[in-house]
């Protein structure tokens, strides 16, 4: 799949969603540093820097090899990254993809994620002609159903035992949007 289109920044009235980039790493660290912040994703809390870079090298090279595109959400007012997110799992053949998301719990209720995220399901549609996003959550997650269904994903079914997340076997809700779905 010509992942080009996705190659780029996103913006939106409060955001702008900045291709990933080392010079985030230092307020992603506020994010993915936390615990309680990432309870519900699979990769590892950040301890150290070197967290962030293993990361980050995870990232580019699933970049590199047209697997995933992942921005930083960063905040116009500050120029501060808030969180990020990605469209992942990419099936040219069956025009879908998944999305995923991280934000901070200091932005946490201000409805950063359904903004940002709308923008990303916007450019995915638009930029590679999706005709499905998916999404997968923990049924505990309760933040991430809520802004799903005011993205307008439908809930489609409970997968038992699907994850493995923080080495916890993990049930996950399963979401989908369909571009016919997807309001303009």
């Amino acid at each position: 799949m010509n992942l080009r289109p996705l190659d780029r920044a996103i913006e939106t009235e409060r955001f702008v969603l900045r291709p990933l980039g080392e010079a985030h790493l230092d307020g992603l660290f506020a994010v993915h540093g936390d615990a309680e912040a990432t309870r519900f994703i699979p990769s590892s809390t950040w301890h150290t820097h070197a967290d962030a870079i293993a990361w980050l090298s995870r990232n580019r090279a699933m970049h590199d090899e047209g697997k995933a595109r992942r921005w930083a959400i960063v905040d116009r007012e500050g120029e501060r990254p808030i969180g990020d997110c990605m469209l992942f799992n990419f099936d040219e053949r069956s025009a879908r993809a998944e999305i995923g998301f991280i934000l901070g719990r200091r932005d946490w209720g201000r409805g950063a994620m359904r903004e940002a995220g709308g923008a990303l399901i916007t450019a995915a549609f638009d930029g590679l002609a999706l005709r499905r996003v998916e999404a997968f959550a923990d049924p505990r997650n309760v933040a991430s159903d809520r802004v799903l269904r005011r993205l307008g994903f439908t809930h489609e079914g409970l997968l038992r035992q699907r994850s493995t997340i923080k080495d916890e076997v993990c049930d996950s809700n399963a979401y989908g949007l369909l571009r016919s779905e997807w309001p303009r």
